[in-house]
């Protein structure tokens, strides 16, 4: 026998109902997932009030796709989906993706007490990565996309989205050994 949550019961039916364009459904779906699509924006997108601007425009494809969802998989899976395409076409069309070469000084301590950091300095050292590195390790790292699957999102190579992992990967380490430094002197 199989049991079905009653949330995911309420969700369907609250889907159902907004493919039909009933604002108290698509206020409901909004008020459900709209922190989460927030912040998952916010990865992508250094400003808060872009990254609300970003949110917004994702949720107005939700909602004008929204019968497109074939109850396969998560609804939220499906949500963050195309919060994660909005926000890299966002940044397409800015064109402010840069794929640099440039290295940065690696320092090879090895990395303590990362459990003690805030998640908001952990968040800070993601916004100063580069754009191309911080989108990549996004994707890779946080939203669980392969190389090939970033490779074709944003029309690179493989090998140049394993490149700006590692560089990304290096760049926060370094940068998280001087915050830490930093923070043992001030102390």
């Amino acid at each position: 026998m199989k049991v079905i949550s009653l949330h995911n019961v309420k969700i369907f039916e609250t889907i159902k109902r907004a493919c039909k364009h009933e604002r108290e459904a698509q206020k409901e779906i909004f008020e459900l997932y709209s922190p989460k699509m927030l912040s998952v924006c916010r990865q992508y997108v250094k400003d808060d009030y872009h990254a609300e601007e970003m949110m917004l425009s994702g949720f107005m494809k939700v909602f004008s796709n929204i019968k497109k969802f074939k109850n396969e998989g998560s609804f939220e899976g499906w949500v963050r989906r195309i919060m994660v395409n909005t926000c890299l076409s966002h940044l397409k069309r800015k064109n402010i993706f840069e794929y640099t070469d440039e290295e940065y000084v690696f320092n090879t301590e090895t990395v303590e007490n990362l459990e003690s950091t805030s998640v908001e300095d952990i968040q800070k050292l993601i916004d100063e990565l580069p754009n191309g590195y911080k989108v990549v390790f996004n994707l890779y790292a946080i939203e669980g996309y392969r190389h090939s699957e970033i490779a074709e999102m944003l029309n690179i190579t493989e090998s140049t989205s394993k490149s700006q992992l590692f560089k990304a990967r290096k760049w926060l380490k370094s940068s998280y050994l001087k915050m830490n430094k930093l923070g043992h002197e001030e102390r």
